[in-house]
C-alpha cells in the first residue's frame, strides 16, 4: 500500500514538474512488440533524462519502468526504487549484480529497462554517444528475446523563457549475438540524424 501510495505520487509530480520547467516536452510515438520486453538507450546529459522516459514509458509503452542508476543518487534520492531504479556500483562484483538483474529484467515481458550507455553525465552538444562495456554483459545476461529502442533528448529555448524538450525514438533490430560496436553504431546514427533533425527545427 505504501509504495503502491509513493509511486503514484511521485508520478503525478513528474508529470508536474515536466509541464511546470519545461515550455514543451515532444517526442514521437514509434511501433513496438507488446509481447517482448525494451531496453532502451538513451543519452545522459541533465538530471531530468530518468524523469522524461519514465513520463514517455507511462503515456507510449506502458510497461513496468526499471533504471539503472549510481548507487550513490540510490541511496541519496530515496524515493527512486519506488520508480523502478536499481543501483549499480564500481566495484566489480556489485556491478555484475546489477548488469546480471537488469539482464533477467529483460527475460519479463511486460518490463521496459533503460541504460544509459555512456554511464556519465555529457554534454547535450556532443557529436557521438560513447558506450561503456557493461552493456554487453547486460544483453548476455538476458535470453535475447527484448527489443532495442533507441533514444535521444535534445533541450532547446528559442523564444521562450523555458526550455524546450525533443525526444527522437527509433526501434532497432539487432541480431542476437549483436556486438558492442554494432549496437554503438546503430545508436550513434540515431542520435547523429536526431542532432540534424534538431538544428534544422524552426519555431
Amino acid at each position: 500500500m505504501y509504495k503502491s501510495a509513493v509511486k503514484s505520487f511521485f508520478t503525478w509530480y513528474i508529470g508536474f514538474i515536466l509541464r511546470k520547467d519545461f515550455s514543451k516536452f515532444s517526442f514521437n510515438k514509434i511501433p513496438f512488440d507488446e509481447q517482448r520486453s525494451i531496453l532502451l538507450l538513451a543519452n545522459h546529459f541533465s538530471w531530468w533524462d530518468g524523469f522524461m522516459i519514465f513520463w514517455i514509458n507511462r503515456l507510449h509503452f506502458k510497461k513496468e519502468f526499471h533504471v539503472m542508476v549510481t548507487e550513490e543518487n540510490y541511496n541519496k534520492v530515496w524515493f527512486l526504487r519506488y520508480l523502478g531504479a536499481f543501483p549499480v556500483s564500481r566495484q566489480p562484483k556489485k556491478m555484475m549484480w546489477s548488469l546480471e538483474h537488469a539482464g533477467r529484467l529483460l527475460d519479463d515481458s511486460r518490463n521496459l529497462v533503460l541504460i544509459f550507455p555512456q554511464g556519465k553525465l555529457h554534454s547535450n552538444h556532443i557529436k557521438e554517444i560513447a558506450f561503456e562495456k557493461g552493456l554487453i554483459n547486460l544483453i548476455n545476461s538476458s535470453a535475447k528475446h527484448f527489443q532495442y529502442v533507441f533514444s535521444a533528448s535534445f533541450v532547446d529555448y528559442f523564444e521562450t523563457r523555458k526550455p524546450a524538450v525533443v525526444t527522437y525514438l527509433r526501434s532497432w533490430e539487432g541480431a542476437e549475438f549483436a556486438s558492442l560496436q554494432l549496437i554503438k553504431s546503430a545508436y550513434n546514427k540515431h542520435y547523429e540524424h536526431s542532432r540534424q533533425q534538431q538544428c534544422q527545427r524552426i519555431i
